[in-house]
Order: C-alpha cells, then structure tokens, then sequence
C-alpha cells in the first residue's frame, strides 16, 4: 500500500474485539515509534505499555474512551530532556510526542488493526491513577486492537476542507 492509500484508509476505530494483540505486532509498533523523528534528536518521548483489565481501570480514571481496547499506549514526553526553542522556550516535546503519535496512528492501520488518538483525558487523573514521574507529559492515549466486526469510520472521516482553505502558498 503507498502511504496516500494508508492515510486515507486509515480512520478513528472507536470499536475494537477483545482478541488479543501478539506480542511481535507491540514490540513491531514500538520499533516504529522509536523511529520517528524528535527535535534535535533527543527522543524525549515516553512511550508506556499498559494491557489487561487493569489496564482499563487505569485509563478509566482519566477517560471514558477505552472503545473496547484491552491494549493501551500512553505517549509522553520528558520534559527534562527535551529541546527548548531559545527564542520563546517552546517545549519541542509536545511536537515530538505528536510525531511519535502520528507514526503509531499509521503503524497501527498498516498492521491491520484499529486505534483512535484519545486527547480528552484528565492530565491529573492519568498522571495520578499511573504513579508518572512529575517530568513525564502526557500527551495522548491510544487504545489498540483489531476492529471489531462492525467498526466503521464515522461518516464525517472523508469531510476534508479545500486546499485553498488550508494552503497559503506564497511562492
């Protein structure tokens, strides 16, 4: 599949079975992640495995959006050990834990299974219920499986704006 045929196809899954991810499909999605880039390349991120029932009472705690996921990654960043734009200490960590997010969203959809980028959660709450260092951010939760039988992108998922309203070219 080229990467336009992935981007397209891939969607929000907020349906997923409860058959269980292999460990060589996690340990491939971590790879990819691993691989993206970060500013300066200093891999700030923090990426943190959480599987099983207690795994849904963990994110529950922050956020009712678990869509039946039984696998959860948490994306974080350490605010320690990311770059700082000089001019206005812009925290290049937030843009790397997007990254990182970005390359999950489509490792997960190119290796068939479904996820949909959880940001509504309570920071707190998550922080809290997963005992993080105080340097950790949380950025994103994702919720991994393969789609249930009857999982569908929403009908708004090819809704895309004209590039007119989303380009300035100034060339």
């Amino acid at each position: 599949m080229d990467f336009k045929q992935l981007a397209s196809d891939r969607y929000s899954c907020r349906r997923l079975s409860d058959r269980k991810v292999d460990e060589s499909t996690v340990r491939h999605l971590l790879e990819v992640q691993r691989l993206a880039p970060t500013a300066a390349n200093r891999q700030p991120q923090r990426i943190y495995v959480l599987e099983g029932e207690d795994a849904v009472k963990t994110i529950a705690k922050a956020t009712h959006y678990d869509f039946g996921a039984r696998l959860f990654f948490v994306v974080c960043y350490d605010k320690d050990e990311s770059w700082k734009r000089k001019f206005d200490g812009f925290d290049g960590g937030i843009m790397d834990a997007v990254i990182i997010g970005c390359h999950l969203d489509l490792a997960v959809a190119a290796a068939g299974l479904g996820t949909c980028w959880i940001a509504h959660f309570d920071p707190d709450a998550l922080r809290d219920a997963m005992d993080l260092p105080d340097n950790h951010i949380p950025v994103a939760i994702f919720p991994i499986g393969y789609p249930a039988e009857d999982a569908r992108p929403s009908r708004a998922h090819t809704d895309r704006r004209p590039l007119d309203d989303t380009v300035i070219d100034r060339r």
